[in-house]
């Protein structure tokens, strides 16, 4: 069954060579109970390893079951264990914070064709813990424990039971209790190799090898000691299908997810600090983005706003000498003899309306409140859908006779007003007495300008009674087709260039401005708003990231030995990457699906206290899902890959 030939292992620490196997040859049969003796630093430890296959030798031969396992793969030397091999450490090696049952199962969760499912339990009565199966390590006492580990290692049904100082941690009945129960197992047919250096224990074997300096001093059968017959020829495990590796199923990925539980529950405390990372920047994800759409729907209302087929003259800046004169320019400003030929002259223009603007003082009562002056005409009201919804817009009459009559906003009115109709009433501007006679369309606000906060006056009665100016700022020219603008911006700037005198050649002295350019402008504004804040979110993940893996580092480190116990029950690398993974994309998705609803949350309490559209997509909630899991699979790879490539041995040994 085991069968090494000059067999040497050498360590190095640090400058110092020490050899713990010096050509070591020996043989064992199946069925026999082999005792391995020596002092402390002898190498027997070290010899045992390398029969468990958790260690490599340098040099020499070591056929097991007729295989050579000197080139083997870790993930073949893991499986050749998971299905031959039983261990009984001295120290336990149990998990915390799973039951006794669950530890004696563990192993299932690495190989298939095992046996039946209840085979744990079963075990577990066997050895005299019937009562103790929900029983967690630190409730059980050490004897009880040891037993424990003896289950776990009979549960795949090995052919060999490899015990590292068995009793070494038990008091004196629980050492006579594991011996008795070591020789039953042999009886049964199971190879037993023992590693101890007390003769007390060591006789209870048929054979004893002694180790000294790394060599074999002495092998010796004790007398009277029968060799148990041969289990049966012809099952390899190393070559038996329910020995190959398999790729993972529903019961290992719920093993590892009920795992990754427990771990992350037994440190709630760093595990929440890793999730409040993610959270946080899933959440400024999830508002930004809905500020961003707010922004552009917001922007599109706006713009709406000022009226479809719509296009305004604006005035522009003439250059003399290659000087600029400026926005100011005497002979660029517009008139309301420009206005009126527009609307006369210009073939295709259904409507024009002036526009002129000033920061105002309006007092009402006690009420006081700063706002905007639009002087305009009453085309303003159909063009840009200002039709007041209580009292009336002013006429043509008021313009000729610059009547002192004003249409307020909604906000004007809830800041003058109240809840009070204003219709009527007497309100003063610039100290000036108007009289309201309507109130426009509540229009929404956005971040930077509040549709509803203007008040509507004739455009005579702005520039001769209130701001003292005798030009218009724009003029508003709305045409019966949409394909009509750009020839009647085109005449516009030709006749207002012919009224003011000025030379073809200077074509920006007036411009023509599309609403759809405004449109287009606050939707670019939008975009650079959401991606400018987006990537602060990003930079938030990427904290959050650097979080996760670092408790997951941390984690690694805390449960190497961990780690080793299940490399030596027969995990393979990519099980242990699985595991450690699955760990890291559970905090980052659980911080994710929380701050996903919190940012939902938050954006539908925004819209309804700030009566501001903040609407969540799709795509904010799928990209901030893909961003969590994404963050969380990068943030665990490199610990889950630390720990997969971990030496089962170096592991079992860490401090």
């Amino acid at each position: 069954m085991i069968q090494i030939s000059n067999l040497s292992k050498t360590y190095h620490m640090g400058k110092v060579r020490v050899e713990a196997l010096r050509n070591v040859s020996l043989s064992i049969e199946g069925g026999e109970f082999v005792a391995i003796m020596g002092f402390s630093g002898s190498g027997k430890s070290t010899l045992l390893h390398v029969l468990g296959l958790l260690d490599k030798p340098d040099s020499g031969s070591y056929r097991l079951m007729g295989k050579e396992t000197a080139h083997l793969g870790e993930d073949d030397l893991a499986a050749l264990r998971a299905q031959t091999i039983g261990f009984v450490f001295q120290q336990f090696h149990l998990l915390p914070r799973t039951t006794a049952l669950e530890n004696a199962s563990l192993p299932l969760l690495y190989t298939t064709g095992a046996g039946p499912k209840n085979r744990p339990r079963q075990l577990l009565v066997e050895v005299g813990l019937s009562g103790r199966l929900a029983h967690k390590p630190n409730e059980l006492s050490g004897g009880q424990q040891q037993r424990v580990a003896v289950a776990r290692s009979l549960v795949n049904n090995p052919r060999i039971i490899l015990a590292d100082e068995p009793t070494g941690n038990l008091d004196s009945k629980s050492s006579h209790e594991i011996l008795a129960l070591l020789q039953k197992l042999n009886r049964q047919g199971i190879t037993v190799v023992l590693v101890t250096h007390e003769w007390s224990i060591a006789r209870q074997a048929k054979r004893i090898i002694h180790i000294q300096d790394g060599r074999v001093e002495s092998d010796r059968r004790l007398a009277g000691a029968k060799a148990v017959p041969k289990p049966r020829a012809g099952e390899d495990p190393a070559i038996s299908p329910s020995a190959a590796p398999t790729k993972p199923n529903l019961r290992q990925a719920s093993e590892y997810f009920q795992q990754a539980f427990r771990s992350l529950w037994a440190n709630k405390m760093r595990t929440g600090l890793s999730i409040l990372g993610i959270l946080i920047g899933v959440w400024a994800c999830i508002i930004v983005m809905a500020v961003g759409a707010g922004t552009k729907i917001s922007a599109q209302k706006a713009i709406a706003s000022l009226g479809s087929n719509v296009i305004q003259l604006q005035p522009g800046t003439r250059t003399i000498g290659g000087v600029s004169l400026g926005w100011w320019d005497p002979m660029t400003r517009l008139t309301l003899g420009d206005y009126e030929d527009i609307g006369r002259l210009i073939p295709g223009v259904k409507r024009t309306a002036p526009e002129i603007w000033g920061k105002v003082q309006v007092t009402y009562g006690d009420k006081n409140w700063s706002t905007y002056l639009v002087g305009t005409s009453p085309n303003f009201a159909t063009m840009k859908s200002f039709v007041p919804t209580a009292g009336s817009f002013f006429t043509d009459d008021d313009l000729v006779q610059r009547n002192k009559v004003a249409v307020l906003g909604m906000t004007d009115v809830r800041q003058l007003f109240g809840d009070k109709n204003p219709v009527g009433a007497v309100v003063k501007i610039n100290k000036i007495s108007f009289q309201v006679i309507g109130v426009y369309p509540e229009k929404g606000a956005t971040t930077w300008w509040d549709s509803d906060d203007m008040i509507l006056v004739p455009v005579t009665t702005a520039m001769y009674r209130v701001l003292g100016q005798a030009f218009v700022g724009s003029v508003d020219i709305e045409a019966y087709k949409a394909d009509q603008l750009t020839g009647i911006g085109d005449s516009v700037k030709s006749l207002m260039l012919q009224r003011h005198h000025i030379p073809a050649t200077q074509d920006k002295a007036f411009r023509i401005i599309a609403m759809s350019d405004y449109q287009n402008a606050m939707s670019a504004f939008g975009n650079v708003l959401s991606y400018s804040l987006l990537g602060v979110a990003v930079i938030s993940l990427l904290v959050g990231g650097v979080g996760i893996m670092n408790i997951m580092l941390v984690s690694v480190t805390e449960r190497t030995r961990e780690i080793g116990l299940r490399k030596a029950i027969g995990a393979k690398r990519r099980d242990i990457l699985f595991q450690f993974l699955i760990e890291s994309t559970l905090v980052s998705l659980s911080g994710g699906l929380v701050g996903m609803g919190l940012g939902w949350a938050m954006a539908l309490a925004a819209s309804a206290v700030f009566n501001w559209e903040m609407p969540v997509t799709a795509f904010a909630v799928l990209l901030g899902f893909a961003f969590s899991v994404g963050v969380g699979i990068l943030a665990g790879l490199w610990p889950a890959y630390k720990a997969s490539r971990l030496n089962p041995i170096d592991a079992l040994r860490y401090e």
